[in-house]
């Protein structure tokens, strides 16, 4: 487990830069992924995508599959790719605050 500091606040990563504790994400924790991905502004549709990862984990205990996720929103696959370049799993994921999702690359 690694550490970083962003906008004042300190966030414990696992090796692969996910944030260790659900418990522990917060708006800084956003900005520092959005940064580290490449995401200039978030919109509407980014934030959709975060919520509905957030309550699936609230409520299952993992990040759901990606055909789940593309029903729930009604976005097509390519533009989950669009809004988070590095993907549904690895971006989105991680900008939600959800461990490394299993199968993620």
């Amino acid at each position: 487990m690694g550490q970083i500091e962003f906008k004042g606040k300190n966030f414990e990563i696992d090796e692969d830069g996910f944030i260790a504790s659900f418990d522990a994400w917060c708006p800084e924790w956003v900005d520092y992924v959005k940064t580290s991905e490449g995401i200039a502004d978030l919109t509407d549709e980014h934030w959709a995508v975060i919520h509905v990862l957030q309550d699936y984990y609230r409520k299952h205990g993992i990040a759901p599959m990606v055909r789940i996720l593309t029903k729930v929103t009604g976005y097509k696959l390519k533009y989950i790719y669009e809004l988070f370049p590095s993907g549904p799993g690895k971006g989105a994921c991680k900008m939600a605050g959800l461990p490394k999702p299993t199968g993620c690359v």
